[in-house]
């Protein structure tokens, strides 16, 4: 599956004419710091920054930028805090699809097809699928037209009762997993359509025999909490990790993911490399 844009992901903010005051204190509440802690973290004073945070003082486009740096607000919302306070956005968006990130997408391409016969794919800010390699196209067989439709998305994949649920034999646990993986998401980007696909997914019923796990089975391999999944007859078992890309300039490669699955097993291992033969 090529790397694709997924199109734009937009929350609402505080209007500009509000300042920067309001969001730069909702990030600084969400954190948990106080305001002295942030004016030592940054070279500023608590006094200044309960000035800006209460519209008494503009902050510059430096302090601004330093200030989210060490709340680690994510760089689409350092360029909400630097409109709100009147300045340009430092970062741009570039569409996937553009020539300028022609490197870009061949390299990630490159680095998932390397990855096969495991599975791996690239995911956007609310888990929509961006490229694929075969390893994830040969988990997906079977899965309705319905839920692979452009940008397909990788929540409704694994938890809806006509995606892969039926077939992860460790389902309660691995949709624990995820979901507690999207609420710390939420805490850390406070975003509007990341909310809503959780409800979404959160409300998916659970297929018929998922009751029926057997508690503490998913401790097989004390690594990871793996995911175990059925497939052509036989139960291949995976732990994922996820990489992200390092200091991003970019709002679009900012929120980028690069998901792989491992192995769990030596039987999942012969199974995959069977594959390449």
């Amino acid at each position: 599956m090529p790397l694709v844009p997924s199109g734009t992901t937009r929350r609402p903010g505080t209007p500009p004419e509000q300042g920067a005051g309001p969001l730069l204190r909702a990030w600084r509440e969400q954190r948990r710091v106080s305001q002295l802690e942030l004016a030592l973290r940054a070279g500023s004073s608590a006094r200044h920054i309960s000035f800006v945070e209460t519209g008494r003082s503009r902050p510059s486009e430096e302090l601004l930028l330093r200030l989210a740096e060490h709340l680690d607000v994510p760089v689409r919302d350092r360029n909400a805090l630097l409109l709100a306070a009147g300045y340009a956005p430092r970062y741009p968006q570039t569409p996937l699809d553009d020539p300028s990130m022609a490197a870009l997408r061949e390299g990630v391409e490159r680095l998932i097809q390397g990855y096969e016969p495991y599975p791996a794919l690239v995911l956007d800010a609310t888990y929509h699928v961006v490229a694929a390699n075969r390893g994830i196209a040969m988990l997906l067989d079977g899965v309705p037209e319905s839920l692979l439709v452009p940008p397909p998305n990788a929540m409704r994949l694994v938890l809806h009762p006509e995606g892969l649920a039926p077939r992860i034999r460790n389902l309660r646990a691995w949709r624990g997993h995820l979901l507690e993986q999207m609420e710390r998401q939420i805490a850390l980007r406070r975003s509007e359509p990341l909310r809503a696909l959780y409800e979404e997914v959160a409300a998916y019923p659970l297929p018929p025999g998922a009751a029926d796990e057997e508690p503490g089975q998913e401790l097989g391999v004390s690594l990871a909490l793996p995911m175990r999944i059925e497939h052509a007859g036989r139960v291949l078992s995976f732990i994922s990790s996820i990489s992200t890309f390092n200091t991003p300039m970019d709002v679009t490669v900012a929120e980028l993911a690069i998901e792989t699955f491992l192995p769990a097993d030596p039987a999942t291992v012969k199974y995959l490399q069977s594959l390449m033969m």
